[in-house]
């Protein structure tokens, strides 16, 4: 999974982001966001993403000189987010490791091809590391860099199962141990690396994935929120309601009345 960080200073927009992109789908996790370039600064240098959302114009800094500041000590890759008035000046970030960059509001497929472009810059750096660590020509990059990068990813094989596990049964009680047989690993051992792998334990992942899930149904304004709790896993309506409100700071009322507006 790739870590992402969002900082942007407008919260509507920061928790769009979060919030109704399926992140998982794109083998992303957000896990952290700021809303000015100091906190930016902080969050990069706890968390260490792969990539990072960055919004030109925001207070106390900006997206520039949060760039200026972090300097080559943490590898990530940026894509920007700005406003009409501020793309041209984005452009000025070039030299910062700038993948892309999306004009607001952000488009849902530019966003996808942002990420793909993304990830590719970051496996080659990868693969590019893990070829001078064994010492192969120059030459040979072509031929073993997948074979290379494939053969590192063997590691994660049991978390992406896990995850696997969760896209196909998030609707149902589950749980970590229902695993452990499969794949001849301790549940004890499963929870570490998938910790260490996502940055969330087994059930606030499984959380998460629900309330995204729950979010992409609240869009049909012809589903009711009791239904859509019991859809994505959720047998206790209240809980459902506390864990929504914990991860977006909102209602689900409050996101049906949001998108029941964008459709009128």
């Amino acid at each position: 999974m790739y870590k992402v960080v969002i900082i942007e200073d407008e919260k509507k927009i920061r928790n769009g982001l979060k919030y109704t992109i399926d992140w998982v789908k794109m083998e992303c996790i957000v896990i952290g966001d700021a809303a000015n370039g100091r906190e930016g600064i902080k969050i990069i240098k706890n968390l260490a993403p792969d990539i990072v959302f960055l919004d030109i114009n925001m207070p106390v800094m900006n997206g520039i000189e949060m760039l200026e500041s972090i300097g080559t000590d943490h590898e990530f890759a940026t894509i920007i987010i700005s406003g009409y008035d501020d793309f041209q000046y984005a452009r000025k970030s070039i030299r910062f490791r700038v993948v892309d960059y999306l004009l607001k509001p952000v488009d849902p497929e530019e966003l996808f091809r942002a990420i793909e472009r993304a990830k590719q810059i970051l496996e080659h750096k990868k693969g590019y590391k893990i070829m001078q660590t064994e010492l192969i020509k120059p030459e040979e990059i072509n031929v073993l860099n997948m074979d290379i990068w494939n053969s590192q990813r063997k590691n994660s094989a049991s978390i992406d199962r896990v995850i696997t596990y969760i896209k196909e049964n998030y609707n149902q009680k589950i749980s970590i141990t229902d695993l452990t047989f499969e794949l001849d690993r301790s549940a004890t051992y499963l929870n570490k690396r998938f910790k260490e792998t996502t940055s969330y334990t087994f059930n606030e992942f499984v959380n998460r994935y629900r309330i995204q899930k729950a979010i992409e149904l609240l869009q049909d304004e012809n589903n009711k929120i009791s239904m859509i709790a019991l859809d994505v896993g959720f047998s206790n309506y209240r809980y459902f309601i506390k864990v929504f409100k914990r991860y977006t700071g909102a209602l689900p009322s409050d996101f049906l009345e949001y998108f029941k507006g964008k459709t009128e």
